[in-house]
């Protein structure tokens, strides 16, 4: 029963923080029909300097960390940020009544990472005493830009293969005769993406915190930024949820079930790719959780700009909405169960 109880007070804390704070503000001033607006080159200053910390905090982490030790869990990260995105295409991408494109950048915002998640859960383990991986916060932007590498492309793809197989003649046309054309698509399309300006401020920022000496600047300026440009994406990200929700309603059902139940089924995901790990090099009982605590939570910094700017017709409420709306109380209320489990199965 106190397990309950506990789990009550987390979702309730976490409601009051100004991730979701300033997400339900901006919803409620929307839904009041407030003048209120962000001129755009405001947000995208925001979203560069978010996506920057991010990129240079992981690259510092990176630098400090055993080779060896950090490689496995970075590539069980990817991997399972690639298995979540290419999930949701198969199951709500394909649902009956559902934009595949919304569909597609929705599995794609949950493949990527939430930070405020991220850090819910370092609390938790915290208190419970439970030690893990100083690197941890490195393996965010494996996991983040592989899932929004894997949605935008397979997308796109899906945008033009339903292009290309609808010729002017009535006839049925194929994406590509040869492998080469296929190949040459693939790539034009991953290429795009990286040069992406989300993407590009993520890799720059890591780049810079692996291989130069950011530590200076990242302390002054990105880390007392942080928060509070955080509280200003989303209150914009709300305005914006709220603005398109009745889109959103004609398809509430899948999203709703999608929100509830992706959070545990990515989390078992991420949790199982962290036990391999841990067996592999020894990789803590903390960071098995905390690999589970990403897997499970859905991006609320990198993940809304970057698919807006890659993939501008998909539906904002929907992707936002579901994930910030559902996905992360969702997500939030679980990491108790990844605790439970790693104390269970490796004794944590």
């Amino acid at each position: 029963m106190d397990i309950l109880f506990d789990m009550a007070a987390t979702l309730v804390a976490q409601l009051q923080k100004p991730t979701l704070a300033f997400l339900i503000g901006g919803m409620v001033l929307a839904a009041m029909g407030s003048k209120l607006t962000v001129p755009d080159p405001v947000y995208k200053f925001i979203v560069l300097v978010l996506l920057l910390k991010v990129g240079l905090g992981a690259g510092i982490s990176v630098r400090e960390a055993h080779v060896i030790a950090l490689a496995v869990p970075a590539i069980a990260a990817a991997l399972v940020g690639v298995a979540i995105v290419v999930l949701g295409a198969g199951t709500l991408a394909r649902t009956r009544g559902v934009n595949r494109m919304d569909g597609m950048a929705t599995a794609g915002l949950f493949g990527a990472v939430s930070a405020s998640t991220l850090a819910a859960g370092m609390v938790m383990l915290d208190a419970e005493g439970i030690a893990y991986e100083g690197f941890i916060g490195a393996l965010y932007p494996f996991m983040d830009i592989a899932a929004l590498v894997t949605a935008i492309l397979l997308a796109k793809m899906s945008a033009l293969r339903a292009a290309t197989a609808r010729p002017a003649g009535g006839g049925t046309a194929t994406l590509a005769a040869g492998g080469g054309a296929g190949d040459g698509i693939v790539k034009d399309i991953l290429t795009d993406t990286l040069k992406s300006p989300a993407i590009s401020a993520l890799l720059l920022g890591l780049a810079i915190g692996l291989f130069g000496r950011p530590e200076q600047v990242y302390a002054s300026f990105y880390e007392p930024l942080f928060r509070g440009l955080l509280s200003i994406l989303m209150l914009i990200m709300g305005m914006e949820a709220w603005a398109r929700l009745g889109e959103m309603r004609k398809v509430a059902h899948a999203y709703v079930l999608y929100g509830v139940a992706a959070p545990f089924v990515h989390g078992a995901l991420g949790f199982g790719a962290g036990l391999v790990a841990h067996h592999l090099t020894g990789f803590s009982a903390g960071g098995v959780v905390l690999l589970a605590v990403m897997a499970a939570s859905s991006s609320d910094i990198s993940g809304p700009p970057t698919l807006r700017a890659a993939l501008p017709e998909a539906n904002p409420s929907a992707y936002v909405g579901t994930s910030t709306g559902i996905g992360t109380p969702v997500a939030i209320l679980s990491i108790p169960v990844w605790i439970a489990l790693a104390d269970w199965l490796i004794g944590a």
